[in-house]
């Protein structure tokens, strides 16, 4: 087996006031769109959540994290560790505009990659949620930063070799950067609804879009994607 794809599903999360994995997106859930996106690109589809049991109709495989409470790096590991593929994409499972013609040029890399990690660079940021990581050598690393008590995303980075897939590339394949647009607030919901060209009266669209309002700032505010950070 070549590739996994990971999607970091969490779960117990209130930054919307919902649980956003579950909001309707047109005709599916947020997370559905992330899932179905990369479905057809990889061999085998894992789900990291804190609990399994809403995705056993999925027909996917779904693990939870070995050091619990340990952040979304938690989750990452987790993911690697179970995998059978020689290589796996990690993605965020609130993600919908996942651009499959970006994946499979990524996937393509792996061919003649002498690396452990590609990683895409977007605005001069790098997206460790929409990277490929080499299993075998990713899990230990990622396990043996947790167990040192680090929790960034990229704590196991220096320990592997890495790989940017630079922003001229990535433009070829995904112009927009929407690839990296993930939905934090009721604001980027309706706007993931609109990338995607769900008529005006779809769950949540228009009218339809009746969060309650969000208590948080996120980066990223302006209009355009919203682009994955590095935190710890």
């Amino acid at each position: 087996m070549d590739f996994s794809g990971i999607v970091l599903a969490g779960g117990g999360g209130t930054r919307m006031g919902v649980d956003k994995r579950f909001l309707p997106l047109g005709d599916k859930p947020l997370l559905s769109w992330t899932v179905e996106r990369l479905r057809p690109l990889v061999d085998e589809m894992l789900l990291v959540a804190l609990d399994t049991a809403p995705f056993a109709d999925w027909n996917v495989r779904a693990v939870t994290d070995h050091f619990a409470g340990q952040g979304v790096l938690a989750g990452m590991h987790a993911g690697l560790a179970a995998a059978r593929g020689a290589w796996a994409l990690v993605v965020g499972g609130d993600m919908p505009l996942l651009s499959p013609a970006l994946v499979t040029a990524m996937l393509q890399l792996t061919s003649a990659a002498d690396v452990d990690i590609i990683v895409p660079e977007w605005h001069g940021e790098l997206e460790p949620l929409h990277a490929l990581y080499r299993t075998a050598t990713c899990a230990p690393a990622a396990e043996a930063v947790l167990r040192a008590g680090k929790r960034r995303i990229v704590a196991f980075y220096p320990q592997v070799r890495v790989q940017v897939f630079p922003h001229a590339e990535i433009a070829r394949w995904d112009p927009e950067g929407l690839s990296f647009f993930n939905v934090n607030t009721p604001e980027d919901w309706v706007a993931a609804g609109r990338y995607l060209g769900l008529p005006q009266d779809a769950p949540g669209m228009g009218v339809n879009a009746d969060l309650p309002a969000a208590d948080v700032t996120c980066d990223g505010d302006a209009p355009g994607p919203r682009e994955c950070r590095c935190q710890g």
